[in-house]
Formats: C-alpha cells, structure tokens, sequence
C-alpha cells in the first residue's frame, strides 16, 4: 500500500516516527511524508521516503485563513493517491482530514496533545474544537495518548467511543534508550522541550533560583528550541537574564538526546498538559528520575515516590519542594527511582506496542 505519513514538521517524523515508517517500509509498504519543508528531508530521503511538501502557518491561529489549507491537501492527496493516511498534530488532523473525506480516503488520526486549544478558553478554540468535531466524522479511527484526552473528546461529543482506543503516546526504542549508570549523584536536573510556557519553561527556571539558593553545586541545563513562534514562548533576553544565575546552562536544541540524558541525573518537565510525554518516557527509559506535574500526560509516566515526583502546575514552588526532595535522597535511593523507571517503560511505553497496534489497523 501506500502510506502518507501526515504531519506538521518533518523533524516531527524524524524524531518521533521513524521506528513506524520503518516498520511500514519493512512491510512492503511505500511510506511518504507529508510536512512543510526543513532541514529533515533530506535525513527522511537518505531512509528511503518520499517527502512531499504541504504549506501550513503552524501556529496561525485565524481558522478561516487556514482553510486553505484543506485545497492544498485535497491537490496533493490526487496527486499522490495514497491508500491510507495516518495523520498527527492539529491542523493536519483537522484540514487533512476534511480533503480526506472529500476523496474518500482512509485516515487513522492521533491526537498526540490537546495544546492551548485545550488549555485556554477563546472563540478560536471553540472554532477550533467545532473543525475537530467536523474533521474527525472522517477519521476511520482515532488513536488517543493518554485516557484524559479520550474522555474529553468523547464526552463532548468530538469524536465517536466507538472509533477511539488508546496508544502510548509514540512509544520509545528501549534498545536504544537505554543505561548503564549504577549510580546517581542528583547534581544535574535536565529540562526538555519547547522554550514556551506551556511547557512549564518559566516554573523550570524560577524554581532552579530557590533550589541554587540553598544548593550552589545543582546544575540546571535546558535543551529545546529557543524563539518559537508561540504567544508564550521564552525571549532570548528573558533567557540570557536567566542564565546570569551561576548553574543555569542552556544547551540549544540537540539531535543526541542519548548522551544528553547519560550526562544529567534528573529529568523535570512542568508542562501544563501533554498527549504522552515523549521526553519523559526516554528519560524513564534511560533511567532518569522524573519530576513532573500532575496533569494528563505527565502523571502517566511517573509514580510518585516509585519512580519520581509529582508537582502541582503552574508552580514553581510546589516543583522546587520536589526538587529539594529528591537532592536529599542518597545516590542508592535515586538510582533505585531511575531503575524503577525503566521497569515502567520496558512494560508499558516501549515503541513495539504502539507499532504493533498501528499495524493491526492498518491490516
């Protein structure tokens, strides 16, 4: 058959489905992918995939201007003539979608995180959630993250309970994931993500200060994209007024995660919501101890005091607490919440479930 992977960015693809595609491809499958262009396509074609190119204003937010879109993906959809379409992220969820059902092709939809859409309430977030309602008539199933998202969705009637399951998020290579360390120092805290606020980038920041306050020898290092366009993102000089603080260390955006994780001790994301977080679950599986918060797709991967802590979000003192917390653990103690980690995501995130249940629908 041929497959049109659909998606917002192809370091999406790269980063997050390549263990898919892959499989697909193993299969006899012809995989294409389907994003605006960037620095990528050329890493996908070098795996044997066809990129195609779609435009899309990724953080436009004027639905009607955004329509246009769904003429774009109707062209490139009779162009291509794929036998299925299996479709990520929010606009092409929703625009794909529509040109989709116009050509009667099958499409297996994944709600991979809600976003601001979700998170803030606006008329462009209930224009928003009526395009999810109308798009998702076409969806010939729908594959949730995490069993809040699945309930919202179903309970507002956005989607059918009969076309819905979910899937642990995209799940993680464990072969390649993975640690030896037989210890941990706690000197090290790692965030991952985008530098905005809904990812909990400022409660990182600030609650680094309180910690360095009492503990000069913690290091705190941040990888993820700096001037994202996001009405809550970070600024450079908000930033640069951070790392002013001795022990706070921005790393810019890495494509080696593998080492990033094997350098630092503990991993903190204080996002506001998350479909699963894909961040968290490598780091488990690296066997880092989590500190999160209790919110939907966060809470997921940890169990508190098990294998890390939850904070409360938006919280930058309830996150400093558990910070402070686990520095006072012995170096047995944390290896012992890493190595519990692990356990979780060999059991319950490991990248072979998720394909295997993309495959079973696909077939």
């Amino acid at each position: 058959m041929k497959i049109i992977i659909n998606l917002n960015t192809t370091w999406n693809i790269y980063n997050f489905r390549m263990g898919l595609a892959k499989s697909l491809q193993e299969e006899g499958h012809e995989v294409i992918a389907m994003a605006p262009r960037d620095e990528y396509v050329s890493k996908l074609e070098e795996l044997g995939m066809q990129c195609f190119h779609i435009e899309i204003d990724q953080k436009g937010v004027n639905p009607i201007k955004d329509l246009l879109i769904i003429k774009s993906y109707y062209k490139a959809f009779k162009v291509i003539k794929p036998d299925i379409i299996l479709s990520y992220t929010i606009k092409p969820n929703i625009y794909g979608n529509i040109a989709a059902g116009l050509l009667k092709i099958p499409v297996i939809n994944n709600i991979s995180g809600l976003g601001t859409l979700f998170i803030k309430t606006s008329v462009f977030s209930f224009i928003g959630k009526a395009l999810y309602k109308f798009a998702l008539r076409f969806s010939s199933h729908t594959f949730f993250q995490n069993t809040d998202d699945l309930e919202l969705f179903v309970n507002t009637k956005l989607v059918s309970k009969n076309k819905v399951s979910i899937v642990p998020g995209s799940g993680v290579n464990t072969s390649l994931f993975k640690s030896q360390r037989n210890t941990n120092n706690g000197k090290r805290f790692l965030f991952v993500g985008r530098l905005i606020g809904d990812k909990g980038i400022y409660e990182y920041l600030k609650a680094a200060k309180i910690v360095l306050k009492v503990h000069n020898d913690i290091e705190f290092l941040v990888v993820g994209e700096l001037g994202y366009n996001n009405k809550t993102a970070l600024t450079k000089d908000e930033l640069d007024e951070y790392l002013k603080e001795e022990g706070i260390n921005y790393l810019g955006k890495s494509d080696n995660m593998i080492d990033v994780y094997n350098s630092s001790d503990i991993m903190v994301l204080p996002s506001y919501r998350e479909g699963l977080s894909k961040s968290l679950i490598e780091a488990a599986s690296m066997s880092l101890p989590i500190i999160t918060t209790d919110v939907p797709g966060c809470r997921d991967v940890v169990e508190d005091g098990v294998n890390g802590y939850l904070c409360q979000p938006k919280d930058s003192i309830s996150l400093s607490k558990a910070m402070l917390k686990i520095i006072k653990l012995s170096n047995k103690e944390r290896h012992q919440l890493g190595a519990n980690g692990r356990l979780l995501v060999e059991r319950s995130f490991e990248e072979s479930i998720v394909i295997s249940r993309y495959l079973n629908k696909i077939r």
